[in-house]
């Protein structure tokens, strides 16, 4: 299947898609700015790691080696050079096909590489295999970065995400979010442990947005009730964008309900996406969604990877989590709610721009799909409580 992947993005050439440009929200104390565009967002992130003065916390799941990853290691160890303590942290499963020679960082910089077999010795303990799936920058506790690029030039151009530039108490949030991660998985050594990632966190806190972290180590998965009470909630529409789309039966369940009930329910998925497997297994609840009146809006042309809902005008959320069992049930991830009207709308704006460059499945379209892709579907069918 992964040669099936390659196949399909063989000679292609990327083209195209509709952005919005940066906007900023005011919401309590801080500010809240939405990138949609992988450029827009690493121009930002390199100016704040260039203007770091005491600290940068900076997280990824993929981390390339070509020439957007090799700016932001030599952001990152320029800052360093210069006196700012920095840490750094990525997934060793996600980047095995990165170059060694890339993975290689000086002394200068504290680099935790989350281990391709996170569970050690306890092979039994579900609770130590999930991934770190997290993208996250803080810098100098003023200013935080989260939401679904990975670092690469090809996110930068050729794929349509979202990610979200953050100001104000939630800023110490993200902080708190990391530094609880290093000093969970800081690595240890002949019986004693890396100096831990201590932080002074203030009180101060903005009720209208939060920071949700899964983190499997302590079976705690507060993103996928948030999602669930949030739906359970909308009256008016729920439009989620979401790059794979493999729910547990409850997440369907409650996505049809509200649809039922005559919310404007709008599915954003890639019409290809960079894992067929993925698709395939997403395609095997178009049938019951469409059934129950959801629309679904397949994005052409460009991988949609972003990890996005607004629901009501009211609510919105931001982050790292898919809408599948891996990100809601297995893996670390870190996702922003916000209860702010203007926010919401900014979301909502987003993904009318998104939809203009999407086709729209009919159910008549969808049952009469050919024989071998239902095939396909019931095959993987099996598959879909495991991905």
């Amino acid at each position: 299947m992964s040669l099936v992947d390659s196949y399909r993005r063989r000679g292609k050439k990327p083209k195209p898609f509709p952005v919005t440009p940066p906007h900023t929200v005011q919401v309590g104390p801080g500010e809240l700015t939405t990138y949609t565009f992988g450029r827009d967002l690493y121009a930002d992130m390199l100016a704040a790691i260039e203007g770091a003065r005491k600290q940068i916390l900076f997280e990824t799941y993929i981390w390339k080696g070509d020439e957007v990853g090799e700016q932001f290691k030599a952001a990152l160890t320029a800052a360093a050079e210069r006196g700012v303590d920095v840490y750094c942290i990525y997934d060793g499963f996600a980047n095995l096909v990165v170059s060694p020679r890339f993975k290689k960082f000086p002394p200068s910089l504290k680099v935790l590489r989350y281990p391709v077999y996170p569970a050690g010795v306890k092979f039994w303990s579900l609770s130590r295999y999930g991934r770190d799936h997290r993208k996250l920058l803080v810098v100098d506790e003023e200013v935080g970065f989260v939401g679904g690029y990975n670092i690469g030039t090809a996110f930068a151009t050729e794929w349509r995400d979202t990610h979200v530039r953050v100001t104000g108490p939630e800023v110490w949030d993200l902080k708190r979010a990391f530094a609880d991660f290093w000093n969970l998985n800081r690595r240890r050594r002949l019986g004693r442990s890396e100096r831990p990632l201590l932080l002074e966190t203030p009180a101060e806190w903005d009720p209208r947005v939060r920071i949700h972290r899964n983190v499997p180590r302590l079976w705690m998965f507060p993103i996928r009730n948030m999602y669930l009470e949030a739906i359970s909630r909308a009256t008016h529409n729920v439009w989620l964008t979401a790059a794979y789309f493999i729910p547990d039966a409850d997440f369907v369940d409650a996505v049809c309900d509200a649809a039922r009930r005559g919310v404007d329910v709008r599915l954003l998925v890639p019409h290809k996406s960079n894992h067929i497997v993925a698709d395939w297994l997403s395609r095997g609840y178009y049938s019951q969604l469409l059934g129950a009146g959801v629309r679904i809006l397949r994005y052409r042309d460009a991988m949609v990877h972003a990890k996005t809902a607004t629901i009501d005008g009211s609510w919105a959320t931001v982050g790292t989590a898919n809408i599948d069992r891996l990100s809601l049930t297995g893996n670390y991830e870190i996702n922003l709610e916000v209860h702010d009207e203007e926010f919401a709308v900014a979301m909502e704006e987003v993904f009318a721009t998104d939809e203009t460059n999407t086709l729209e499945l009919t159910l008549g379209e969808w049952e009469a799909r050919d024989l071998h892709r239902k095939f396909t579907e019931a095959v993987l069918a099996p598959l879909r409580p495991l991905l």
